[in-house]
């Protein structure tokens, strides 16, 4: 097994952790780490009882080195391309998933792992990581995603000088950035993460998910085909016993206690 997945329980039941784990080659993207991977998000994605999701690495000092190259050596023009191919489907997968995602980044994040780290919704780094789409550095690009999802996030301008220069940046400038969402002391970007997840996990799951889903497709529509996006994710609240338990909550003053029904 190069991925571990576990379920947190007790107050933290709903937050899942996939943790990256083959030490031996720096959690490179490889076929089998792959094969895990999309595996695990095709079972998480029709789960109700995930909440919150946060990938981070089990090897010390390195979140992940890219694409595994030693296996690309020996592929064919098109196995190479086939394999970039499902790079960039998972990684899209990823981000497709309903509920948020937290990326936990500790060392290096470099090519596919920073493009893997670009698909989720949130980042949290420790002031050690280091990160970059380094793709040009070897005659090829960002193919996993890098070039749509790094000027979204930073601007058009600065992701092309970092892809330009396959420039590798510390934290504190990927922060600054907007590439992180925060950064904290070296050795602290799991918890860090998991605090945030903590954050969110008592927030009505339903709201959650139709949040995520009108930010990230009204991101490419014009203004009022956002809105209407909106009103869209906005009626599938309306009907749910979560907005009815928020409602009860708030007139009890009390916490409120939400299933995502």
């Amino acid at each position: 097994m190069e991925l571990r997945l576990e379920r947190l329980e007790g107050d933290d039941a709903g937050i899942i952790l996939l943790g990256l784990d083959r030490p031996a080659a720096k959690n490179a993207l490889g076929r089998q780490l792959m094969d895990e991977f999309r595996r695990a998000l095709a079972d998480l994605r029709s789960d109700p009882a995930v909440r919150v999701v946060v990938v981070h690495s089990l090897v010390p000092g390195v979140f992940c080195a890219g694409a595994d190259l030693k296996e690309r050596v020996g592929m064919a023009q098109a196995e190479a391309a086939a394999f970039v191919q499902g790079l960039r489907a998972a990684f899209t997968e990823l981000e497709d998933l309903p509920m948020p995602v937290i990326t936990a980044l500790e060392g290096a994040a470099f090519g596919g792992g920073l493009e893997l780290a670009l698909a989720s919704d949130l980042r949290v780094a420790g002031t050690d990581a280091k990160m970059g789409l380094v793709e040009t550095a070897l005659a090829i690009i960002p193919g996993a995603g890098g070039t749509q999802r790094l000027p979204r996030l930073i601007g058009a301008s600065r992701a092309k000088e970092l892809i330009f220069t396959a420039r590798r940046i510390g934290a504190v400038e990927a922060g600054r950035l907007g590439l992180v969402d925060r950064v904290v002391p070296a050795g602290g970007a799991l918890d860090a993460a998991l605090a945030l997840a903590r954050e969110i996990l008592p927030n009505g799951p339903v709201a959650l998910r139709m949040a995520k889903q009108a930010v990230n497709r009204g991101l490419d529509l014009d203004r009022d085909s956002g809105l209407a996006l909106e009103q869209a994710c906005y009626a599938q609240v309306i009907p749910t016993k979560d907005r009815l338990e928020g409602l009860a909550a708030f007139r009890d003053k009390r916490k409120p206690l939400y299933r995502g029904e």
